[in-house]
């Protein structure tokens, strides 16, 4: 189960593990979610695109396992069965995935269920599902996937949230964003940020996650 439990206690940084990204960085999605963990990153998601289910359910339950001292939450990308299965906190879902209505008895009603949106209109529609939180990007330009939706910027972003605040749900930006951009995002109404390939830009995840999680604390 999460260890928040309200928009204003929401990890400031979400850590994609993503399996693909990570090996080509030279990490094992083990040991790279084992670095944000002792850096301080209490949210991780993993993301697998090309392993197998078995292989895939190993690795959650691996990360779970090692996210139980820390707190941490741990959500599974597009994988309801696997989140299941793994005792993970939650899964997330895109748009073109099962709808949080149809993974949430799958996940249980104790469990996170986040929902990627990438216009305003997305955004409206997941008022009406039963999400924990709902994701919005990409804020900038990402190379994270093969066909990105249009970059909708920050006002985007600002308007997302005058939306959101109402609702009382966290919002996670995405997309593009990097240690540089990432104190932009919060002040513009985002309660987190979702990065993957930046943490991994200097080949010291570890500190690059301390490095963000200083910088979003002074935003805080």
């Amino acid at each position: 189960m999460a260890a928040w439990q309200k928009r204003s206690s929401f990890p400031r940084l979400n850590a994609i593990v993503d399996v693909d990204v990570a090996e080509r960085a030279g990490w094992s999605a083990v040991r790279l979610s084992k670095a944000y963990l002792n850096a301080g990153v209490r949210f991780l998601q993993l993301r697998a695109k090309l392993i197998d289910s078995r292989q895939f359910l190993d690795l959650v339950e691996a990360v779970v396992d090692i996210g139980r001292p820390y707190g941490a939450t741990i959500i599974v990308n597009d994988r309801a069965d696997i989140a299941r299965l793994a005792d993970a906190s939650g899964v997330h879902v895109g748009q073109h995935d099962l709808s949080p209505t149809q993974v949430r008895p799958l996940v249980g009603e104790d469990r996170v269920v986040g929902l990627s949106t990438h216009n305003l209109e997305q955004l409206q529609r997941a008022f009406t599902e039963p999400v924990s939180y709902v994701a919005i990007g990409p804020v900038f330009a990402t190379s994270s996937k093969a066909a990105p939706d249009p970059v909708i910027g920050l006002d985007i972003v600002k308007e997302a949230s005058t939306r959101v605040i109402p609702m009382g749900l966290p919002l996670v930006a995405i997309g593009g964003i990097t240690l540089e951009t990432a104190g932009a995002v919060i002040e513009s109404g985002a309660s987190s940020v979702a990065v993957i390939s930046d943490l991994l830009r200097t080949g010291d995840p570890e500190s690059r996650a301390r490095a963000y999680l200083a910088t979003l604390e002074e935003g805080a």
